[in-house]
């Protein structure tokens, strides 16, 4: 800008010079345009946003430290520029005109605007960084909250199946606490991951299936039909279970004659298909813990997947959920 303004004044002095000199104007007329910008970004802005009883005050203020550094921008020009950069006499030229005060106010104004957005732009962005990050941590201790309400009463019906098994001094003793060791593991250490292979959730299914088993012996009919064309493909830890789980509780468990569960998981690409159904006894009340666990796992799919659907049927004795996931939406919410 001064090699723009003080070009036609100097026309005898080489271009290559003239810009040199432009940049020794421009590094002795920094420190009042340091001042501004610091205390812009620093001070200024910070009183605007935090200080709502004092807004004339704070403007004011700006407005005096934006004159200071008018007029020390004018007397560097004046008195060290103008004579000792370009050589050019001061006789003839004000110190403080209306025109070299609207031409510097021009400039340091728009060097304040400049400094002001930036500085807003980020403080915004720190803001939405922040919001972002509380809803993140909200959502997260929720889906901790959830997952472990499914874990008690799991732990206690394998308790009582192993107390039984220890009672009839059952060979089978031993499995069942191998099993069930190796599920709290995974429920203690690798549960908190964010994703693992569906064949790590299957072997979990597997599992949990083989201790329910000994429980209902002959009582029950089980089947896992299994179509995945790609075991690594990954999915949030614990979001089948819950289903198998209930399944169990309120299906199983409440039937007084044979029962049976079929699942029927399905991975083709990024779209995983899981149904379960199971027998269960007409009553007059729908189990509240059934309720409860259904919204539980919606829950769950809503805080972990943007693309899914659940749907539920209850009806001729029978109790059947059907959810479709599109894996690649993890974490999209």
């Amino acid at each position: 800008m001064h090699y723009i303004w003080m070009g036609p004044l100097i026309p005898t002095i080489p271009e290559g010079e003239q810009v040199l000199m432009a940049f020794k104007s421009a590094f002795l007329l920094l420190p009042p345009r340091l001042i501004l910008v610091y205390y812009i970004v620093l001070i200024g802005i910070w009183k605007l946003l935090n200080d709502k009883r004092n807004k004339f005050w704070v403007i004011a203020e700006i407005s005096l430290v934006l004159v200071i550094c008018l007029v020390v921008f004018r007397l560097i020009y004046f008195y060290y520029v103008y004579p000792g950069v370009y050589g050019l006499s001061n006789a003839n030229s004000s110190l403080l005109s209306f025109r070299n005060a609207l031409i510097i106010l021009i400039e340091l104004g728009f060097i304040a605007g400049v400094a002001a957005t930036l500085k807003v732009l980020r403080i915004q962005n720190r803001s939405k960084e922040r919001e972002k990050n509380l809803v993140k941590e909200k959502l997260e201790t929720e889906l901790k909250f959830l997952r472990s309400q499914t874990n008690p009463h799991f732990l206690f019906n394998t308790l009582n199946n192993i107390y039984a098994l220890a009672r009839k001094k059952s060979d089978k003793t031993a499995e069942v606490v191998m099993k069930l060791s190796e599920l709290l593991s995974f429920m203690l250490y690798e549960s908190g991951k964010g994703t693992i292979t569906i064949a790590e959730e299957i072997k979990i299914l597997e599992d949990y299936i083989d201790l329910e088993k000994i429980r209902y012996n002959e009582k029950l009919s089980i089947e896992f039909n299994k179509k995945i064309d790609n075991n690594s493909r990954t999915i949030a830890p614990l979001l089948l279970l819950p289903l198998v789980e209930n399944a169990f509780k309120h299906g199983v468990s409440e039937s007084r004659f044979g029962s049976f569960i079929n699942i029927d998981l399905e991975l083709r690409g990024s779209r995983l298909n899981f149904t379960i159904e199971n027998s269960f006894e007409d009553t007059k009340e729908k189990s509240p813990g059934h309720c409860i666990g259904m919204n539980n796992i919606r829950r769950q799919l809503e805080l972990l997947y943007q693309e899914f659907t659940m749907d539920v049927v209850n009806q001729d004795k029978k109790f059947k959920v059907i959810i479709t996931i599109n894996l690649d939406s993890y974490g999209k919410v």
